[in-house]
């Protein structure tokens, strides 16, 4: 297009109004944005000079953007996703795709009838050095992988000092630790090695003060041959994130707090980085946002597309399900290895 895409989003607390600086850092997006709390909607107007700000999301529908950002709580995604395939507007769905499978079926057949891009938000894709040692992973560099193992947490307080009065405080709305930090982490997983089998989980809320959801996660899964464990907290006061992958010829790891990822080959060896740079978190997001206008464009494909985002929603809820349950869960959908 030859000039900006005209980009509503809809939701502007924490996550949204990230999406409003960094798609107009992109010099591709004139934005509009969607809020139901006054205050809020002036302040992120007046902020970033936005030329519309609506307070209805059929208002702001009716307006004809080329694209829509939710950033609104989970369980309102999926049906804001299908209005907006049904008015032919291509869409970026903040993570995760919902917190039940109602309605995933109706949103994908309108994404397919009407032609639009639909892309989720899982922003680690976006992070170069994860993506590099993906390719790496792909293409044999270090055998078959065989084990995955992901360690992570950080003081969600300190990140999101009103996780108190925002969706975080019900499954319901997408809250907890499982929706809320470790979908990401499942979801890259997954990007790494392939769809999630089976698992078996153990959560538990061990310290945040003022919810009753988890903020302790431990899950054991199987992607195919592939084992792995993940484990996150939403408690502990080092900020990291760390995922290796295990394979026949050496192993890679992937260290998000570094912005690096890493690699080892020879027994008892030395690790070697590559891909080591200072990224600020604002800097993904932008690649995130170029990467969904080059989607919209045709020039590739989305990161995170509906089958994909589909695939981590599945096992959200195998998650929740097994800590209920107390028992291995089921994931996959036959056509998931298609």
């Amino acid at each position: 297009m030859s000039r900006p895409y005209n980009v509503l989003v809809v939701g502007v607390g924490s996550i949204g109004e990230r999406h409003v600086r960094c798609f107009a850092a992109t010099g591709r997006a004139s934005l509009s944005i969607c809020e139901v709390n006054a205050a809020l909607r002036r302040t992120i107007a007046e902020r970033y000079g936005v030329g519309q700000a609506f307070d209805s999301f059929d208002a702001a529908i009716a307006s004809h953007p080329d694209a829509i950002v939710i950033a609104t709580p989970a369980h309102l995604h999926v049906a804001m996703a299908t209005a907006a395939a049904r008015n032919g507007i291509h869409m970026l769905i903040e993570k995760p795709l919902g917190t039940r499978l109602d309605g995933v079926a109706e949103l994908i057949d309108a994404v397919n009838e009407w032609w639009v891009t639909a892309a989720l938000a899982y922003v680690h894709r976006s992070h170069p050095a994860l993506a590099a040692m993906r390719d790496a992973i792909r293409v044999g560099r270090f055998g078959e992988p065989v084990e995955l193992v992901a360690a992570c947490g950080q003081h969600f307080p300190t990140y999101r000092p009103a996780y108190r009065e925002i969706y975080y405080t019900d499954r319901r709305t997408g809250g907890g630790a499982v929706q809320d930090a470790l979908t990401h982490i499942i979801n890259a997983g997954q990007w790494l090695v392939g769809p999630i089998d089976r698992l078996v989980a153990d959560i538990d809320h061990q310290v945040l003060d003022g919810v009753g959801v988890e903020d302790t996660a431990h899950v054991l899964a199987r992607h195919g041959r592939v084992m792995a464990c993940y484990s996150l907290n939403q408690h502990q006061a080092p900020n990291e994130t760390t995922i290796s992958v295990v394979c026949t010829g050496g192993t890679a790891r992937f260290e998000h707090h570094a912005s690096r990822w890493r690699w080892m080959t020879e027994p008892g060896g030395t690790w070697h980085d590559e891909n080591a740079q200072s990224l600020d978190r604002d800097a993904v997001f932008v690649r995130q946002a170029n990467a969904f206008l080059d989607a919209v464009e045709g020039r590739a494909a989305p990161l995170c597309d509906l089958d994909d985002g589909l695939r981590t929603l599945r096992a959200n809820l195998a998650i929740l399900e097994s800590a209920e349950r107390k028992c291995w869960q089921s994931v996959i959908a036959e056509s998931d290895h298609d």
